[in-house]
């Protein structure tokens, strides 16, 4: 009799399935930036079209309208697949998950949305692609055009590509922007900094500034840019090495590196002429 390599098993399967991925993809069920460990409470698997165990692969595979639910936490795709191996103790564990079509990792405080995840659990690291990467926090929106990642021992995000930070009218845009997470008075993690890397603009719905590096603080709404700065009001423009630019008052300070004068083109308003 030939041996069973793949099948779907909508019952047994996905018994199989909730018992290879509690210990270790729980995880990916903890949310974005909740801290992805490992969780005690079940998780539940649910999808559409049933569960498949590829045992030449050894891969589990929840097809259509997937998700993964661990109390408030969740991922959503239309499918998903865990990579398992054998254990040091002879058990399975999963080492990877990857998310294919219309991804969602969900936790109470943050969204992330992409086409298509990785999970790699050896390295606590989430990898989000896609044409529409979004990752919302709170009042905060990051998105990219490259990639959306996020590092859980370090509490980190890395937007790449075209990225973009937004909060109301403001707006800190960067090649590559990383995010910082802390956690608050109520122990909920948000966005302390975001340090943010070439082709560095910072605006406002009336001044506009530009650098090739910044350094965004959330809470004060503060922005620090190095190197080849300018800052831009209506028809004026002040040039220098390094500038404090406030987001909520609109007062910026330059200053001036290895010599180099502040530089400014301030032009005088002038009346409209009568017909």
């Amino acid at each position: 009799m030939r041996r069973l390599t793949s099948a779907i098993l909508p019952v047994t399967a996905a018994i199989a399935f909730f018992l290879a991925l509690a210990p270790h993809t729980a995880s990916l069920a903890q949310g974005l930036t909740e801290g992805l460990g490992q969780g005690k409470e079940p998780l539940e698997i649910n999808a559409d079209e049933g569960i498949e165990w590829r045992r030449d692969k050894k891969q589990y595979v929840a097809s259509g309208n997937a998700r993964a639910a661990q109390g408030e936490l969740e991922v959503r795709g239309d499918q998903l697949i865990a990579h398992y191996r054998e254990g040091a103790e002879g058990g399975t564990e999963i080492y990877r998950v990857d998310a294919v079509g219309n991804v969602q990792i969900i936790s109470p405080g943050e969204t992330a949305y992409g086409d298509n995840g990785v999970y790699d659990i050896d390295q606590q690291v989430m990898v989000l692609t896609g044409k529409d990467l979004r990752m919302i926090s709170g009042a905060d929106t990051i998105t990219a055009r490259d990639s959306l990642e996020y590092w859980e021992a370090k509490q980190l995000a890395v937007a790449r590509g075209n990225a973009v930070a937004i909060r109301e009218d403001k707006r800190v845009h960067g090649n590559i922007l990383t995010a910082h997470f802390v956690k608050n008075a109520q122990e909920k993690l948000e966005i302390e900094r975001i340090d943010a890397f070439g082709d560095v603009r910072v605006a406002t719905k009336t001044e506009y500034a530009t650098g090739d590096k910044g350094i965004y603080y959330v809470k004060k709404e503060l922005a620090n840019l190095i190197g080849n700065v300018k800052i831009t009001q209506g028809e004026n423009q002040m040039n220098g090495d390094q500038a404090e630019f406030n987001l909520a008052t609109g007062v910026s300070k330059l200053t001036s590196a290895g010599g180099k004068p502040v530089t400014g083109l301030i032009l005088p308003s002038s009346k409209k002429k009568k017909p």
